[in-house]
């Protein structure tokens, strides 16, 4: 699919948010932030480094003037919250952003092409090359930064022609396709000569994902070289490798012309592999020993080695007696031996990868050679594979990785670069002013070294989490709990608050990229259950500090168990102690994932795998009216049922059997309904697939009524409130009051990127987010229950004020003018509902019928939360000085002096609040009280609710 279709749904959601009534529902961060998140880019203007740009791969765009003590968010209300590349101009005042993450990986999000700001990030303009979905890198010319270069790479998922190399020579006005590639084959990476700007390097990079497969190498990947700006292009080869090639990043460096360096992910057979070291003890055969034998050391070989060699390597019905005969009577050769091998398996027989090599050219990228002499090995590609020079020294350089290696001898040597930092690298930044500061990224954040790498300091101050599922205990406050990407799992109280609490009451409690996550509600949810990538299951009691595994064991002479990325783990409905864990299979165990049973065999479609684990079970669900009604739901598409614990399964897949299943629901209000959301995210659909059925799958409805062109994820029923169902996409929150007819946006606070999970605290009634990018969001949802279809119908509708706790000192609280110059706050909140925007008057009366309060308010359409300040006067200064004052009687003496200069609150009461707009009024009741025993204030008074 185009992703103008992605441009036209995301118009559709600006539209629904304009017209929408629920705008007044505000989400609240809730961290976390000390784990940091996948950052993607690295820049700042050349005339101003301290002004730093930092790119996160689904966490948006950000800005810090202060050395990382404070960020501002600058890419939050655009089409793609994916970012592949950010480019600044030198005096720091145009921005340039390829929107699509260029890493490849699982959850790289498409981008809708170029954005523009001219004002330092304050508005943006999409500039173009909408259907690139994936850019690498963006280079401005340095003689004019209205010319720029764009490395698109394409689409991930699907064949498209809209990737290589793009040029405007107009500020994004226009642009023209300077390299086309083909339809899989698009530029990852391009780099301008800083003294030579007409010479232009580009790095094009075959590859295609599948949801089964990632075929990330190719013949058409290479290095292209320019002289003339782009407008002619040649292939290089003066030693650099060809033929199978993955991804390649390149860097140039001001400090020298013409030195570029390109790091290249070969995978050509390695013809030395043979010769390298195994790091096996002498007297072992391995099939590298086995290959360099003749005939007559072969028979030379002791029986029991060979017998052991053979029963893992050779075809079960040829044995060692009949090798030695073969050999002995010359009917048989080595190659005979080798092509028996191959005939089992040919995998041990095939050589190794040459991997990752550095490359050097020091004339303009006409001549290369291989900077080192030992093999590099496997150190990253397609999900890493950048290089940087510094300014400085055209030797010293850095590559990106699972580690960080650094070369300061021009790529000759290479060492590991702040090893006590997060792993998987993905961009480096040289300050061009400061040799030795440096910032780096990777999937735990941004860290600085000021001391060329001595020391390094972790920037941790964001929330930019990559969270997939998440769940909630019953504490007070309760805990959220949740599996990040490559942050493991964490735990963190719901009150917290970004930039105030203290960074580490979110805690990890796992490790590895964090996926699924359930909670025993026994004692509050003491046990929880977590995981890691593929099926990596395992419990924690935290009261006890008790752990245990709960990954299912391969069943004996079956196809072992097929885990997915993120495999379903959950907590049975009718007794806690049973659990249920999918691969292919579903499992069960009765004692809380100790023991496992295999109550199906494989209920996937099977298809064949690539490289990537495929057909596997993505989620399960459990009906809370049977034991053992159960639904699963696959990657391939497939939707399972069973009625009676496994004993029979059905096949209930939606009319998109195709389609990945991103969650199966099963209804708490009824006994056969069940709802089905799937994503096309891995076929660059954008469509939104959200199903219903009140037959248990027999027939299917579709309830995604007027949802825009968003990636469905998760679909979940309100706790109290039958009407409502709530939705995360891939930019966002849904609700709907019908059933799925007409969906309202809950848009106020929430970043557009997409929201993986949601669930609802049933006692605090928390609509709780679990965001790829920007960590966890809370929005409260009771107000939701009131708004029946008939107050909707209502102009003008006041909800119960929440009662105020009003301390009854408040007017002689002593306070000093540096802690507390103002007043202490005492204020009434609540809901108001209107159909129609404009300024209101609110009005508080006494018992008297006397107007105590009158204020106007600015209302918006729709729901919403007001504050209504209750205090009556203001303090002031004393009119005379204290000290001239002298009472006359003992009733003066006893007074107080300062009556007149404290600030009056209105008293504890009932009253009568009145709501009047346009001409019609609405009214509720507001009560005051004392604090109930024990309730101390900070400042004034609070409200409950």
């Amino acid at each position: 699919m185009n992703s103008a279709e992605r441009v036209r749904g995301y118009e559709r959601r600006l539209q629904m948010e304009r017209e929408g009534f629920l705008g007044g529902l505000a989400w609240r961060s809730v961290g976390p932030e000390i784990q940091g998140g996948r950052v993607v880019a690295i820049t700042a203007p050349a005339r101003d480094p301290e002004k730093l740009y930092v790119a996160y791969a689904t966490g948006g765009l950000w800005r810090s003037e202060d050395r990382g003590i404070s960020w501002t968010p600058l890419f939050e209300d655009q089409s793609s919250f994916g970012i592949g590349a950010v480019a600044v101009s030198s005096d720091g005042k145009t921005l340039w952003v390829g929107s699509g993450e260029a890493n490849s990986q699982r959850t790289s999000y498409q981008g809708t092409g170029v954005f523009k700001s001219a004002d330092e990030g304050k508005t943006w303009q999409n500039v173009g090359l909408v259907d690139t979905n994936h850019i690498g890198r963006i280079k401005l010319d340095p003689r004019n930064e209205s010319v720029a270069y764009v490395a698109a790479i394409g689409h991930l998922y699907t064949h498209n022609d809209m990737r290589g190399i793009f040029k405007t020579a107009d500020g994004g006005k226009t642009w023209q396709q300077i390299l086309k590639l083909g339809p899989t084959t698009g530029a990852i990476d391009v780099e301008i000569d800083p003294g030579r700007p007409d010479t232009v390097y580009a790095a094009a990079w075959e590859r295609e994902r599948r949801a089964w497969d990632f075929r990330d190498m190719g013949r058409g990947s290479g290095v292209f070289r320019s002289t003339d700006a782009g407008k002619t292009w040649q292939k290089v080869s003066d030693g650099l490798p060809q033929g199978a090639l993955g991804r390649i990043g390149l860097a140039t460096t001001p400090s020298k012309s013409g030195v570029v360096y390109a790091f290249v992910d070969n995978f050509n057979p390695n013809p030395d592999e043979l010769f390298e070291d195994e790091y096996i003890r002498p007297g072992t055969l391995t099939v590298r020993r086995f290959l360099k034998l003749d005939e007559e050391l072969f028979l030379k070989l002791d029986t029991n080695l060979l017998d052991r060699f053979f029963r893992q390597y050779m075809p079960q019905d040829f044995t060692v007696a009949n090798a030695i005969e073969g050999v002995k009577s010359g009917s048989l050769k080595m190659a005979d031996l080798y092509e028996k091998i191959a005939q089992r398996n040919p995998n041990p027989l095939r050589l190794g990868y040459v991997e990752h090599e550095i490359y050097r050219s020091d004339d303009f990228g006409r001549t290369w050679k291989r900077s080192h002499e030992y093999r590099f090995g496997n150190h990253g590609g397609y999900y890493w594979g950048k290089i940087r020079v510094s300014p400085h020294n055209p030797n010293d350089v850095m590559t990106t990785g699972v580690p960080l290696l650094r070369s300061r001898n021009g790529g000759k040597t290479w060492a590991r670069e702040a090893p006590q930092a997060h792993v998987d690298f993905h961009d480096v930044w040289y300050d061009p002013r400061n040799p030795k500061r440096i910032l780096v990224g990777n999937d735990g954040g941004l860290y600085e070294t000021g001391d060329d790498g001595e020391h390094w300091r972790h920037l941790n101050n964001v929330s930019v989490g990559q969270f997939t599922t998440i769940a909630v205990d019953m504490k007070t406050p309760y805990n959220i709990y949740g599996g990040l990407q490559d942050n493991g799992t964490m735990k963190g109280p719901s009150n917290y608050n970004p930039g105030r609490s203290p960074l580490h009451q979110w805690q990890a409690i796992g490790g590895g990229d964090g996926s699924w996550v359930a909670l025993d509600p026994r004692n509050g949810g003491d046990v929880v259950y977590i995981a890691s990538q593929f099926g990596a299951h395992s419990a924690i009691d935290q009261a006890s500090g008790q752990r245990w595994s709960t990954r299912p064991p391969n069943p004996r002479g079956e196809d072992p168990n097929r885990f997915n990325w993120v495999s379903p783990f959950i907590v049975s409905p009718h007794h806690p102690d049973v659990v249920y864990v999918g691969s292919q299979r579903v499992w069960r165990s009765l004692d809380m994932g100790k023991k496992w049973t295999a109550i199906s065999g494989d209920i996937t479609r099977n298809k064949p795998n690539g490289d990537v684990p495929f057909s596997t079970l993505k989620v399960l669900d459990e009906s809370p009216f049977k034991f053992g009604l159960l639904y699963a739901g696959c990657d391939d598409g497939r939707v399972m049922m069973t009625p009676d614990m496994g004993e029979t399964w059905v096949d209930v897949s939606t009319p998109e059997p195709e389609k990945w299943v991103s969650r199966v629901i099963a209804s708490k209000w009824d006994a056969n309904t069940v709802y089905v959301t799937q994503s096309g995210y891995r076929d660059d659909d954008y469509r939104p697939y959200v199903w219903k059925s009140t037959d248990r799958g027999k027939t299917w409805t579709s309830i995604a009524g007027d949802l825009p062109h968003e990636f469905v994820n998760v679909i979940r029923e309100d706790p109290v409130d039958k009407r409502l169902l709530y939705v995360g996409t891939g930019m966002g929150v849904f609700v709907s009051f019908d059933g799925g007819n007409h969906w309202e946006p809950l848009f106020t606070g929430l970043p557009r990127c997409a929201v993986h999970d949601i669930v609802i605290h049933p006692r605090d009634l928390d609509l709780v987010a679990g965001t790829h990018g920007r960590s966890v969001y809370v929005v409260k949802i009771k107000p939701l229950h009131e708004l029946t279809d008939e107050v909707r119908e209502e102009p003008l509708h006041l909800f119960a004020a929440s009662d105020v706790r009003r301390d009854p000192n408040l007017e002689m609280r002593r306070r000093t003018p540096y802690a507390e110059p103002e007043d202490p706050r005492l204020t009434a909140t609540g809901w108001v509902w209107t159909q129609t925007a404009g300024k209101a008057t609110v009005r508080v009366v006494d018992g008297d019928k006397k107007v105590v309060i009158e204020t106007q308010l600015d209302l918006r359409k729709g729901l919403q939360q007001y504050e209504i300040d209750l205090k009556l006067r203001s303090s002031s200064a004393p009119t005379e000085d204290p000290r001239k004052r002298k009472p006359k009687t003992l009733e003066e003496a006893l007074s107080d002096a300062f009556s007149q200069t404290r600030p009056e609150y209105l008293k504890i009461g009932s009253y009568s609040m009145e709501f009047e707009l346009s001409g019609v009024k609405s009214t509720t009741t507001l009560k005051l009280a004392a604090p109930e025993p024990g309730q101390g204030f900070g400042r004034g008074g609070d409200a409950d609710g």
